[in-house]
């Protein structure tokens, strides 16, 4: 039997499809406007009620809580991680109305670090890049940018001891947390010979994590490690007969060519990323504590501080040792577990080994990572 019934041209169908796209980008404009609107005049309320002084507009929780609620109702056919981006710049837009926010990162620009910042604040925000971890807490610390972010930790070759040592005399807290997977690529000038290259630029970090691709496709080759893969790029832009190990970020900005792409060896390379700043933050219902713990030097110290976590049930997502500053063979430990140190349950513990320890120093509670 022939189907009889009409059909649409395809010009016909897609001029419906375009008028019915226009109407909807009219409505999501007048709903993003909405709700700009609404943002300013909840940092109208905040700053009439505390009258002349630094009043904090961003409050992590409760992105984390926006974020996650993002995701958990969005109902396709985009993925919730793509869709929670997309709100994640629009709360980045709505906040930087009333006071753009300053973000001190580990430089220079086109870093790995920069792509995290971004990743977690959104685009709205402004770029503080520091030619060192211990200057993005000088920055942060002093008042002269509102966040910073820092590399705490990679997949592959583990924890960044600059910025443990770090929080060890810093006042800053842990705000937050972002994980960014980690793609390197072999770059180098557009008119450089890829068969001439002589040299290979990238941080120390880098090389670590793509040593088994370079010992197979550039063996022989010279590697100088230099402060970051964005100044590796700067560097072979710059020197013919050379290339870098770097990322996206650093490719665009220097306008390199792309000889090889992900030459990681490891397929789920991630680093983490924290974010510090100078207020606590709240509990946001799904957070992590990161503490710094000395304890005496006696035997089972190390079963004393763990014990009462394995009795509450808390997970322990990190654990780390690092020399004390206060002397030889003395150890103070890093330790990361679920939970907010409002809760009860997780006050008690801290109470508990505060009790025992040399040293109890709270870093921070913070909502875990959403995006």
């Amino acid at each position: 039997m022939t189907d009889k019934r009409p059909r649409t041209d395809e010009p016909t169908r897609l001029g419906e499809l375009r008028e019915e796209i226009d109407r909807l980008d009219g409505q999501i404009m007048d709903l993003i406007s909405a709700r700009a609107r609404c943002a300013q005049e909840v940092a109208e309320v905040k700053t009439a009620a505390h009258p002349g002084e630094d009043v904090f507009f961003y409050r992590p929780e409760r992105e984390a809580q926006v974020l996650r609620r993002i995701k958990d109702r969005n109902p396709g056919p985009l993925s919730g991680e793509e869709m929670a981006r997309l709100f994640r710049e629009i709360m980045s837009a709505c906040l930087a109305l009333e006071k753009p926010m300053h973000i001190a990162f580990l430089g220079p620009l086109g870093t790995f670090t920069q792509a995290a910042a971004l990743k977690h604040f959104g685009h709205s925000v402004v770029s503080v890049p520091l030619p060192a971890i211990d200057a993005v807490f000088r920055e942060v610390a002093s008042g002269a940018a509102h966040y910073g972010v820092v590399p705490v930790e990679n997949s592959t070759e583990g924890m960044i001891n600059h910025t443990l040592d770090m929080f060890m005399s810093s006042p800053l807290k842990i705000c937050g947390e972002v994980q960014l997977r980690i793609h390197h690529h072999l770059l180098t000038a557009p008119e450089t010979d890829a068969q001439k290259i002589t040299r290979i630029y990238s941080h120390q970090q880098s090389f670590a994590q793509c040593r088994q691709w370079l010992d197979a496709h550039r063996y022989g080759v010279e590697r100088v490690a230099v402060s970051s893969n964005a100044e590796a790029a700067r560097r072979a832009a710059a020197e013919p007969g050379t290339a870098a190990v770097a990322g996206d970020m650093a490719a665009e900005l220097y306008g390199l060519t792309t000889l090889a792409y992900n030459i990681e060896d490891r397929p789920d390379n991630t680093t983490r990323f924290l974010i510090v700043g100078r207020e606590a933050v709240s509990p946001s219902g799904h957070d992590k504590t990161s503490i710094l713990v000395s304890m005496r030097n006696k035997p089972g110290a190390l079963y004393q501080l763990l014990e009462p976590f394995h009795r509450e049930g808390l997970s322990l997502t990190r654990i780390e040792t690092r020399p004390s500053p206060s002397g030889t063979w003395a150890y103070v430990f890093y330790i990361d577990f679920e939970g907010h140190m409002d809760e009860p349950q997780v006050s008690e513990i801290l109470s508990e080994i505060e009790d025992e320890a040399v040293e109890l120093k709270r870093l921070g509670s913070y909502p875990v990572g959403v995006l």
